[in-house]
Formats: C-alpha cells, sequence, structure tokens
C-alpha cells in the first residue's frame, strides 16, 4: 500500500498481515481448483482481484469507512483518540462499537446489524469483504463485526492491488456500496456526507450524482441540507455541547420538504422564503412530524405563533450581522427584523435541545433552564398549529369544488380526443355517448342551481353557466 498525504498510516501488525496475504494469494494461484475471484471498479477500470480466507480477528476496521463518518461524533472524546490513533485498541474498538449500533442513536443498538449477524449464522458468507495487503477493511466491516460476535474464525476477502492508496479506498469502497444488491445502504446523513466529500475533492457534481444513481438535482438538494445542517449544528452550540449531524438522522423527508418548499419561494420572495425555513427547521428540531411541519408557512410566526411565545422566545437580536446563505456561499446583509426574530427563535431551540440532549454532561441547573425552554417552545409551536391546521383545511375545502370542475374539463377535453379517434375508426357508440351527455347536461343543472344558493355576485363563468340552464329548459 502506497502512502499518500492524509491517510491513516499503517497498523501495527501491517508487515505480519502482509505476508500472510501474500502467502495465502499464492497459494491460491499455485492451485488446481476453481479460484474465486471480485471484479471492482479500479481507477475508472474494471479489475478481477483474488479472493483469499483470512483470520477475521487480524484484520482491522477502515477508520475512514463512510458507513459510520456522521456516527463517529457521538463520543467527542473517542472521536478524538480516533484522529490521533485509528489503529489503538480503543479506537478499533469504537469502530466495532458504531458499527453494531443505530444510526440515529448510537447508544442503541442496530435491529439491522443484527439481522445482518443471523442472516451470516443461518446462511453463512455469501459475498465476499475487500482488504489490502496490510489487512485494513474496504468493504465488509460490518460483516466483519459480526462474524467476530459469532466467533467465526475465518472471513473471505478479496485482496486490492499493491498499489492502492487512501484515495483509491475511498473510491473502492464507495463504487461496491453503490451497487445493487443486498448490501446494507448508508445512513442519511452519511450519503449527505459521502457526496460532499466527493464533490469537494474535485468531482463533478453530475459525475458524483450518477455514481449515487441520482439526479442532478437531487444531490443538489443533498447539498443544501447538508448545508443547512452544518449550520444548524453551529447555532446549537452552548458551552461545551451542540447538536451532531447525526442528531438530524430521521428527519430526511422533513428536510427534502423543507428545501422544495424553499426554492418555490425563493422564486417569488427571497425573505419571505428565509422565514419559511425558519420556521420549519425549528419545528424539525422539535420532532414534529412531517404533516405538521407542512402547515407552517412563511406568515406563520407573525400569524400563529408570536403572541402565543412567552415573552423570553419573543426577543430578536439587537443587531443581526451579514451572513453566508447555506449551500450558495454568498454574503448577504443584515437580515430584515422578521427574519432576524425567526432566527433567534431557531436559536433558542437548537441550543436548549443540545442541552437537553447532553443530559448528565451539564450541571442540573443548566439542564433544568433548557428543558424549561425547550417545553415553552413546543407548546407554543402546538398550540399555533392548531389554527393553522384548521385555516389549511379551510382553504382546502375552498379550493376543493374548483379542483374538481378543473379536474372535468380535462377529462372533457379527453373525451373529445377519444371521439374523433372512434369516429375515424368507425367505433364510435353513439347511444353511449348520447346518454352521457344527458348525464352531463344534468349534471350541470345541478351546478348552476347550487351556485344560485352559494354565489350572491357570479362571475362571468357562472353567469355563462346559469345562462346556458335557462336556455335548455326554453
Amino acid at each position: 500500500m502506497i502512502k499518500n498525504d492524509g491517510d491513516f498510516g499503517l497498523p501495527p501488525y501491517a508487515a505480519k498481515n502482509r505476508d500472510v496475504v501474500e502467502q495465502r494469494l499464492s497459494d491460491v494461484s499455485a492451485g488446481t481448483g476453481l479460484q474465486e475471484t471480485l471484479t471492482i471498479e479500479w481507477r475508472t477500470k474494471p479489475q478481477v482481484v483474488q479472493v483469499i480466507d483470512m483470520p477475521v480477528n487480524s484484520l482491522y476496521y477502515n477508520p475512514g469507512t463512510h458507513r459510520i463518518r456522521a456516527q463517529r461524533s457521538y463520543d467527542p472524546q473517542l472521536d478524538r483518540r480516533l484522529d490521533e490513533d485509528p489503529w489503538s485498541e480503543d479506537s478499533q474498538k469504537y469502530l466495532q462499537h458504531l458499527l453494531q449500533a443505530e444510526p440515529s442513536d448510537p447508544s442503541k443498538r442496530d435491529k439491522d446489524f443484527d439481522a445482518l449477524k443471523q442472516s451470516l449464522a443461518d446462511f453463512k458468507q455469501n459475498e465476499p469483504g475487500l482488504i489490502t495487503r496490510e489487512g485494513i477493511l474496504v468493504n465488509g466491516n460490518t460483516r466483519a463485526a459480526a462474524l467476530r460476535e459469532l466467533g467465526v474464525e475465518n472471513i473471505r476477502v478479496a485482496v486490492l492491488p499493491d498499489s492502492c492508496t487512501w484515495a483509491d479506498i475511498n473510491r473502492v469502497e464507495l463504487s461496491l456500496q453503490l451497487r445493487h444488491d443486498t448490501r446494507r445502504p448508508y445512513s442519511y446523513i452519511n450519503r449527505l456526507l459521502t457526496i460532499d466529500e466527493q464533490v469537494e475533492s474535485g468531482r463533478p457534481l453530475k459525475e458524483v450524482a450518477r455514481d449515487f444513481r441520482i439526479r442532478e438535482s437531487t444531490a443538489e438538494q443533498d447539498l443544501w441540507v447538508l448545508s443547512c445542517l452544518r449550520d444548524l449544528s453551529d447555532r446549537s452550540s452552548a458551552g461545551d455541547v451542540q447538536l451532531r449531524l447525526l442528531d438530524f438522522e430521521d428527519a430526511q423527508e422533513r428536510l427534502r420538504e423543507v428545501h422544495r418548499a424553499f426554492a418555490k419561494e425563493s422564486k417569488a420572495d427571497a425573505q419571505k422564503a428565509e422565514l419559511l425555513k425558519e420556521n420549519r427547521l425549528a419545528a424539525i428540531v422539535m420532532n414534529f412530524s412531517k404533516t405538521d411541519v407542512r402547515l407552517i408557512e412563511a406568515d406563520f410566526r407573525g400569524r400563529y405563533l408570536e403572541h402565543r411565545l412567552p415573552d423570553a422566545l419573543k426577543a430578536a437580536p439587537a443587531a443581526a450581522p451579514a451572513r453566508v446563505i447555506p449551500g450558495i456561499n454568498r454574503a448577504v446583509k443584515a437580515e430584515v427584523p422578521q427574519v432576524a426574530a425567526a432566527r433567534a427563535f431557531t436559536d433558542s431551540v437548537l441550543r436548549a435541545k443540545a442541552v437537553v440532549r447532553a443530559k448528565e454532561k451539564v450541571p442540573t441547573a443548566q439542564l433544568d433552564a433548557a428543558t424549561s425552554v425547550f417545553e415553552a417552545a413546543h407548546k407554543a409551536v402546538e398550540d399555533a398549529l392548531e389554527p393553522a391546521g384548521k385555516d389549511a383545511r379551510v382553504r382546502k375545502r375552498k379550493q376543493a369544488a374548483p379542483d374538481r370542475l378543473n379536474d372535468a374539463c380535462q377529462d372533457i377535453e379527453q373525451c373529445i380526443t377519444d371521439m374523433v379517434l372512434a369516429s375515424a375508426s368507425r367505433s364510435l357508440d353513439e347511444e353511449a355517448l348520447d346518454e352521457a351527455v344527458l348525464k352531463l347536461k344534468a349534471t350541470l343543472k345541478k351546478l348552476a342551481q347550487a351556485t344560485t344558493q352559494t354565489i350572491e355576485v357570479p362571475g362571468e363563468g357562472v353567469e355563462w353557466l346559469r345562462d346556458a340552464v335557462r336556455q335548455g329548459q326554453a
């Protein structure tokens, strides 16, 4: 393995592993039986590599694996230790813990890991992993962790070429992960981080999107979301604690909807777009449901929330500084008061949640104060959502009748096309059509009667409908 800038160095028993790998590769090549191989993408070209058996306990977890990139921040002390010495016993144990843990909450064991472990116990290893000659796992880290728990001595692994670098390791891991098979997918946040890493390395976004089998616009959305999450994490800092990216692991759909709503609103009014984004992000931090978050528009604070907030949560900063828009990296002028107030509220919620999440790591007085702030904010938003929901339902009812008529018009347009085609082929059922038109006539009569009961000042369209029905009755 060739060293290059930014790598993790070599593990303690790299030379010993290399000797074992070389001997087993030699033994396999000298054999007369069917040899197992694995095809990988190697420097833009397919390459076939040999598969051997290796003692699972002699291999090292890859400290740079994308699978647990976000989860590393779960324990800051161990994360720093991992940077300092990734091959130490403590660092390798921490990696094993994260591979077994639930992505959104590494304090809990992942059910998917237990399912993988059971599958390996029942059906053995279906696919080989992948290692360097020094025994670093490039692919198959989670399987190795499961096999170790099962007490299995050996793992089948393919071996990378001797000239591999850490850049090669990252690219090969990514290409294997994105294959369509039964492999466990990256968690949401790790997927965002991987896309960002690939773009930052200089790869065109279009090319990265193709690797992930997504549209370029989806990749742009993912980068916008990641930029927002990093901003939220920075703003949540309260002393020695702050929220981590992995704390937003379960907010994927809500965050994507925020981006769609923000992009749509931005075309009409940038200020309203910022208000909408801040209002919705605050609700996501407080873990409101997707349907609740959808009720929050740009006017949510002024129309429903402001008078429900306690005074301590109403205050806006004295002067809002110029800042950079997430995802655009463009400096903008100081925010207008409404946006500054919305950001101040989101900041208060973020810092409170960071302290509440820390629990035993902060003084009791600080925890109690943060809990009080978070609960007060949550109750205010919850109370504000009730009238917002009622108004949304009223708007939906008001729009229901016009929407149904528009749908009916589209159906009639399609009917005209179908009539022309049927007439050309002499297959038009004229009697059935006549019956349908009579039914339409009766329905339009009912519609006209309904407008006389509900519309006091008819417009041009309603007036035409009433006249047409009166003439038909004459």
